[in-house]
């Protein structure tokens, strides 16, 4: 079923849309939160979860990419839950803290950019990036995948990931910098 169908069903209001988001999009999902939780029962509860957010949220919303749509849901509730657990127990980082860390650190208040415009810098930033940086940075930062599954999936040794994940943080300060962003 293609995306354009799924939407009609949560137009129609049809349950099939619920069962057909899944069939489609359910092991990415899962995924998605798998690599910020690295739990299994919690990330398939986040899978269901976006999934009612989804159906409560077209309409009135109309994703132009359900894909993209579906995964930002996803990412934002195992974040939430993530942040929710941390605070209960101190425990290991997230890669995305290394990037909150790189651009968090940033000035006064009445200096700072707002987030749309953060976004759009940092988007600036990797499309001037070669391929390999931006899937690297994509797979760390907003995937939550491991050094050893980048490395991996991209043929390629960890030390070259981590490297390239290092020399990517530094650029991206001194591109903010350089835009005005204060760090």
């Amino acid at each position: 079923m293609t995306d354009k169908q799924i939407i009609q069903l949560y137009f129609d209001r049809s349950e099939n849309a619920i069962s057909e988001t899944k069939k489609s999009y359910g092991k990415l999902l899962q995924s998605v939160a798998y690599n910020i939780l690295r739990n299994l029962q919690d990330a398939e509860e986040c899978e269901n979860e976006a999934c009612l957010k989804a159906w409560n949220s077209i309409p009135p919303n109309k994703p132009q990419r359900l894909c993209a749509y579906l995964c930002k849901i996803a990412r934002r509730i195992a974040l939430d839950r993530y942040d929710y657990s941390k605070a209960a127990k101190r425990g290991e980082a997230l890669p995305i803290d290394d990037l909150y860390e790189c651009l968090a650190s940033a000035g006064c208040a009445e200096d700072r950019l707002n987030e749309n415009a953060l976004s759009e810098l940092v988007n600036g930033f990797l499309a001037a990036s070669d391929y390999n940086t931006r899937v690297i940075f994509l797979r760390r930062f907003w995937f939550g995948e491991s050094i050893a599954d980048i490395a991996k999936a991209l043929h390629t040794s960890q030390s070259m990931v981590k490297s390239r994940i290092s020399r990517t943080l530094k650029q991206l300060r001194e591109y903010l910098k350089k835009e005005g962003y204060d760090i």
